[in-house]
Formats: C-alpha cells, sequence, structure tokens
C-alpha cells in the first residue's frame, strides 16, 4: 500500500505525505539492524542461552517424578541434588533473560535516535519551496507522534519480542525432542494461534495506516484552523471550520474503531487458542502414559514446557497491535524519503548580485494568478519597499524574490540566474527572506544565534543582538549563556531571528512583516538599526507602516496582483494616485 503526494510548479504535495511500500520498510529495519550487527548477534546468543537454561528445570522435574516413582537407590539425596540443579538453572535463566533485556534496550535507544535524527536529516534536506507546502500536519504528526511510536517499540517491543520468539522456539524444539508425538500434539494444538494471527495481520496494516492518516489530517485541520483564528472569526467562519474539526473528529474516530475492533476478535481467539496446547498434551500424554508408552516424567516435562510456552506467546499476542501499530509509523517516516521535489537538484551560479524580474506571472491553485505582469529590476544596494492593500500580492512577491517559489510565467534572476536554481547554500549568501514567523531553540542564547555563523565570535553575536536593538540578553542570568525557552516573549524571538540574518550577513535582505510583532517604537529603532547595519546591501521591505516605505530609495506599489507604480517617495506623494492616496489618509490619520 502506498500513498503518494503530487506536486505542481506552485503548490506541491496533495493532503498527505507519501508512505513507503513494505518492501522499502523491510529494507530500513535490515539497515538498521545491521547498523547494529553486533549487538543483534550478542543479543540473540544471550537469549539463546537463557532459554536453553529455562529448559533445564522442568527435565530436572520430570527426572525427579520418575525418580521417586521408581523408588530405586538413594531417592532423596538424588532429590535433593536434582531440585538444586533446577534452581541453580533457574536463576541462571534469570540472570541471562536481565543481561538480554538490558542488551535489547540499549539496542533500542540507540535505534530510535538514528531513526529519528534520518527523519530529521531528511527533513532538512528538502527544498524550501518544497518542504513550505508540505501538510504541516502530517510532517508534525510524523515526526512527533509516528517517530515516538517507533522510538517506542524499538526501545520495549523489540528486545521482549525478540526474547519471547528465542525462548519459544527452543520449547517447541524441547517437547519435540523430548517426545515427538506429544511435541506434534502441541504443535497442532497451536494452529487456531497462528489462523488468528495470520487473520489479524492481513488487515491490521491499512486499518492502523489509516488510524495514523486520519490522526495527522486530524492534527492538520487543528493546526490551521488554530493559525488561522483570526481569519475565521473576521470572516464569520466559525461554523464552517467546526464542521470541518467535526468531520476530522469522526473520521479519525471511525479509523480507531475500526482498528479497536480487529483487537476484540484477536485477543478472545488466541486466548481460547493458546490453552489448547496444554489441554491436547495433558489427553494425548494421558492416552500414552495409560498403555505405557511414556513414563510419567516425560508427560510432565512436556506439559510444563506447553504450559512456559503460554508466557511467550501471550507476550508476542499482547506486543502485535504495537507492531502492527508501529510498522504502519514506520512506514510514514520512513515515507518522507519519497517526497517528490518535481525538479532537479539546482546547480545555478549567480553573476551579480542584481534581481531582475520579467514578466512574472504566479498562481497558487492553476485557476487564478495572484501575481500578474511583473516587471521590476532592484539594483545591489538598493532599499526597495513594496506597498499595496492587503491581498494585493506583495508577500507572494516576496516569496518568487527569495527563491521559495517560481513564476509559472516570466522570470526572477538574480545576477542573471534563474533565483529558484540557486542551490541553497548559494541562494543563502545572496538573499534571506525573513517573516514574523520564527522559530526559538530550546537551547542557549550563543547556540541560537551560531546556527547562522557557527564560527561567530562572542563580540560578534553582542554586535548583531545589538545591530537589532536587543538588549534584554543582558538582563538575563547567564547571559549569552542562558538557556532560552518559552519564557521569551514574541518581540525577543524575532529580534533574535534578525540577529541571525545580521550574522548570516546576505546581499539581499527581504523583510515581510518582519517587526510586525514589536510595538511601533521599537519597531522603527529595529529598523533603523538594522539599515545602519546593512548599508550597502539590498534591503527589499514589504512595508505595512508606511514611514518604513518613506525611507527607502525606491516605492513599489501592488494591487490585486499587479505592480502599479513605481518610483521615490516624493514623485509617488506628487502624482497622487494609489501611494499618494494611501500616504495622504494614514498621515493626516
Amino acid at each position: 500500500m502506498r500513498t503518494t503526494a503530487t506536486s505542481s510548479p506552485g503548490r506541491s504535495v496533495s493532503s498527505q505525505l507519501p508512505v513507503a511500500g513494505p518492501a522499502e520498510v523491510r529494507a530500513a529495519a535490515r539497515r538498521d539492524l545491521r547498523a547494529e550487527r553486533r549487538t543483534v548477534v550478542g543479543l540473540v546468543l544471550v537469549n539463546g542461552l537463557a532459554s536453553a537454561a529455562g529448559l533445564i528445570g522442568p527435565w530436572l522435574l520430570g527426572r525427579i517424578i520418575d525418580t521417586i516413582q521408581s523408588g530405586s537407590g538413594d531417592v532423596l539425596s538424588t532429590v535433593d541434588r536434582l531440585a538444586f540443579g533446577a534452581l541453580v538453572f533457574t536463576v541462571v535463566q534469570t540472570v541471562l533473560a536481565w543481561w538480554a533485556l538490558k542488551i535489547g534496550y540499549r539496542f533500542g535507544e540507540r535505534t530510535a535516535a538514528r531513526v529519528r535524527e534520518r527523519f530529521l536529516r531528511r527533513t532538512l534536506a528538502l527544498p524550501p519551496r518544497v518542504a513550505d507546502h508540505l501538510p504541516a500536519g502530517d510532517l508534525i504528526a510524523r515526526g512527533s507522534t509516528d517517530a515516538s511510536v517507533v522510538a517506542f517499540t524499538l526501545r520495549s517491543a523489540v528486545p521482549e519480542v525478540l526474547v519471547a520468539l528465542v525462548h519459544a522456539l527452543f520449547l517447541i524444539v524441547a517437547v519435540l525432542v523430548l517426545d515427538l508425538w506429544l511435541g506434534l500434539c502441541g504443535l497442532v494444538s497451536l494452529l487456531g494461534v497462528a489462523a488468528a494471527v495470520r487473520w489479524y495481520v492481513r488487515r491490521a496494516r491499512p486499518a492502523y495506516l489509516a488510524v495514523a492518516a486520519t490522526g495527522a489530517d486530524m492534527a492538520d485541520v487543528v493546526a490551521s484552523t488554530a493559525k488561522g483564528a483570526r481569519t475565521v472569526e473576521l470572516l464569520g467562519l466559525e461554523r464552517r471550520r467546526s464542521e470541518v474539526t467535526e468531520a476530522a473528529v469522526t473520521r479519525a474516530r471511525s479509523a480507531r474503531l475500526s482498528a479497536l475492533w480487529l483487537r476484540t476478535v484477536l485477543f478472545p481467539w488466541a486466548e481460547v487458542s493458546l490453552a489448547l496446547p496444554v489441554v491436547g498434551v495433558l489427553l494425548i500424554g494421558g492416552a500414552l502414559y495409560a498403555n505405557d508408552l511414556v513414563s510419567l516424567g516425560v508427560v510432565v516435562t512436556a506439559t510444563v514446557y506447553l504450559r512456559q510456552l503460554v508466557g511467550p506467546l501471550d507476550t508476542l499476542m499482547l506486543w502485535i497491535e504495537q507492531l502492527q501499530g508501529a510498522g504502519a509509523s514506520y512506514a510514514r517516516v520512513e515515507g518522507l524519503a519519497d517526497v517528490p521535489t518535481t525538479e532537479s537538484e539546482p546547480t545555478g551560479s549567480a553573476d551579480g548580485d542584481r534581481i531582475r524580474v520579467d514578466n512574472a506571472h504566479y498562481s497558487y491553485t492553476g485557476a487564478r494568478d495572484v501575481l500578474r505582469g511583473i516587471d521590476l529590476v532592484v539594483q545591489p544596494g538598493e532599499r526597495l519597499a513594496v506597498v499595496g492593500t492587503s491581498g494585493a500580492g506583495k508577500s507572494t512577491l516576496a516569496r518568487l524574490l527569495a527563491g521559495l517559489d517560481r513564476p509559472h510565467t516570466g522570470s526572477v534572476t538574480i545576477g542573471g540566474t534563474p533565483v529558484a536554481d540557486l542551490p541553497p547554500d548559494q541562494l543563502r549568501e545572496h538573499v534571506v527572506l525573513i517573516t514574523q514567523d520564527h522559530h526559538v531553540f530550546h537551547d542557549t542564547v550563543r547556540d541560537n544565534l551560531l546556527i547562522a555563523k557557527p564560527d561567530a565570535t562572542d563580540d560578534e553575536l553582542r554586535a548583531a543582538l545589538a545591530a537589532v536593538g536587543a538588549t534584554w540578553w543582558e538582563d538575563l542570568p547567564d547571559g549569552l549563556d542562558t538557556d532560552l525557552g518559552e519564557d521569551l516573549d514574541d518581540a525577543g524571538a524575532q529580534q533574535l531571528s534578525l540577529a541571525r540574518v545580521v550574522l548570516a550577513d546576505p546581499h539581499t535582505l527581504i523583510l515581510d512583516e518582519a517587526t510586525a510583532l514589536l510595538d511601533p517604537k521599537t519597531a522603527r529603532r529595529t529598523e533603523q538599526s538594522l539599515a545602519a547595519v546593512l548599508q550597502g546591501r539590498t534591503v527589499i521591505a514589504i512595508a505595512h507602516r508606511l514611514q518604513t516605505a518613506h525611507d527607502a530609495d525606491r516605492i513599489a506599489v501592488m494591487e490585486a496582483g499587479e505592480l502599479v507604480e513605481l518610483g521615490t517617495h516624493d514623485e509617488l506623494v506628487h502624482a497622487n494616485h494609489v501611494y499618494g492616496r494611501l500616504w495622504h489618509t494614514w498621515h493626516n490619520s
């Protein structure tokens, strides 16, 4: 089963990300096992020794019964020796089983870390224009819920299941060696367990994939509703969003109930089947003993072996649900490798820093262009402000200039090379887009800044913070070494993001509401500080405060997806068209 995602030059991927097929999951599991080859061999060896030690006790019990029944020799002394031997081997089995679980848990922790790191590397390696259009809820669910399920299974289920499998195998072989007929009787009685497992496994993968997919869909709906709560309230869409949310919850509930129904069939069937081997051996063994074909000790030993078999089989039945769910989660985590990029690896190289937009058209859906016929040239070192009413296309133009999206027709180039064709490392050297969205890692102030420039000195870090007007760090208990978290407010987090840009030192900086979360006075001071630091660099500001546009070298005015005016502040005010009317309205108010 595979879920694929489609993409287009404008919008990419469908409502769900790809899901790896069974063959891909098996290949990934083999790679993870090969990476821990010595640990896996040690785990199997110690488990084998523990299981072998566990077989001695029941065998000695049978010898005790036969010795007492025969009554020959020093019965009491022989029974004492056999009982002491059973005690010793029980202790040995316990110690070896503890050692095996310890090895298994360590294996699980290392492998879980490898799976998480692989998922993170794949996420970070996605081209920005692809990553930006991924369904956020599905991606979050895979990186958190699915990765956690896989990690838990590797830590707990894998060692316990492996111990149970090895133990069960040794017990079955022991019964067959002890007496072929009793062994075959036990195996035939286990067919009910095999049938129950086969029935469940054939239906479990689709069911658990549906649970994961509907859960991701619900997370996506909740996240998008929360993010756009203000817009929903403004447009009066509360009822529609409630209906969408209810539908997502209903689908998730239905999927979970379907998976639960599978378990309600599996477990009762398995419980009855697990009792059959002991019953069968007692009946057949009793008949064989009555006809002097086997000794009483052999019957008791075989019965104990098969009774012990219930333990590992019960463990396997309890974990089978977790393994099926983990298999579906593993497929979703590995499916990130199949996210289509739709484009070849960028290999361009810019010759200069002149940005040129020629007859650019762009549409998010393909049905209607949100940008139409944009022609614009931004000279190196120029400060350009882009203004316009809400929905005029300002942020979309910023994304094209930053290489996050590619125009459907026309071109956006830097130094003669399409911006979207530049490799990520070269692109960041030329253009950086910074918005009001930001992220603060739960780490120190220093490490949060070193992301942009790993070799920066403390003096450079302090200078970057000062450049954006961030003085709050001086009041922190450990200065640059203070751990940041939820206590940093939005304004401080935004200044931290701006400081990263200062450290990255791109030639062209695109600011899209980069100071929106700051109060007007702080925003003004931050913009002036940035302007001083970025002197000589190209700055393109999506201006929501007209005072920002006033300070620019030129102003580009957007309206309904078109560039309708371009000129200096004085020229546009004198012309008294779109910008002039906006300025007079804002200035008078």
